[in-house]
């Protein structure tokens, strides 16, 4: 703790005698514990093909967490698809599917589907323009579809996905994703594509799924009580564009979009940079 030493001698009133007043002020500020969540691609990690984790980044969060801040993955990818990064990235807690997804202290607490009307009206109008599609509709890492069309359209291999030449779309109780194997120029001609959120990662098929992670991180500041104002958020890219508020504190990466920069309350240096060591020593968060 850093303390200033005030010195002075008063005099007793109506007496000859003094004393010596000393008075102690603290240059600390009150602690307040902030609510870090990060992007995996392009923050968390960096390098390509072989992305990995800077080690200032690691330093970083080791220091967040024993200065008893809190930290979490926010991250676009299905729970099934990143809870493999918990251990590898050394966190307990996230926000996974798109912001639908919560998990506190490695406990899924909950995944929000989409809406399911929406989506089988999708699904209909795909097949009546005979565009291919998969779907997921659990918490794995497996997706289905009627055919092999998708999969010989597309050459993917993402996610393991089962052909089922009886799936019932009607029947299916929940959705979590949806691939659409469509041409980038067909994404505005999908009428019910508009009813939906989406991203499109490569030219083969875009990805319908929660693309506002705003939503589950202010579920996770609901369970603990906590306010918005302490939220710090890192990005990089398109979808995480939503997550950038006013409410709270959002940094940009170096490498990150110019439109996601404008939002951003500071930009930092590149992901393999020290970029988050850098904002973090910028405000304070450690030293």
């Amino acid at each position: 703790m850093d303390i200033i030493f005030l010195n002075f001698v008063v005099p007793f009133l109506y007496s000859k005698n003094y004393f010596k007043v000393v008075i102690i002020i603290s240059t600390n500020e009150k602690f307040v514990k902030k609510y870090f969540f990060f992007d995996i691609d392009g923050t968390l990690s960096t390098g390509f093909p072989e992305p990995y984790v800077p080690e200032s980044t690691r330093r970083t969060l080791e220091k967040l967490e024993e200065n008893g801040h809190f930290l979490a993955i926010a991250t676009g990818r299905s729970h099934a698809k990143a809870v493999e990064l918990l251990d590898e990235l050394g966190f307990d807690n996230m926000v996974s599917d798109g912001g639908n997804g919560i998990t506190i202290n490695r406990e899924l607490l909950h995944i929000e589907p989409l809406n399911k009307e929406n989506c089988i009206a999708l699904l209909k109008e795909a097949d009546s323009r005979n565009i291919p599609w998969g779907i997921s509709i659990d918490n794995s890492k497996t997706r289905y579809t009627r055919n092999d069309d998708f999969v010989n359209v597309t050459e993917d291999v993402y996610m393991e996905t089962i052909v089922d030449p009886d799936l019932d779309i009607e029947k299916i109780d929940t959705y979590y994703k949806l691939y659409i194997a469509c041409k980038p120029e067909e994404d505005d001609t999908l009428v019910a594509l508009k009813n939906l959120p989406f991203v499109r990662f490569h030219d083969a098929y875009l990805f319908v799924e929660p693309d506002d992670k705003s939503v589950g991180i202010k579920a996770v500041m609901d369970h603990f009580g906590a306010p918005y104002k302490d939220v710090v958020v890192f990005g990089d890219q398109k979808n995480d564009l939503k997550m950038f508020r006013d409410e709270w504190t959002s940094i940009a990466m170096g490498n990150a979009i110019d439109e996601l920069k404008e939002k951003a309350d500071f930009v930092t240096k590149n992901a393999d940079d020290d970029g988050i060591e850098y904002a973090c020593k910028h405000f304070g968060w450690i030293d």
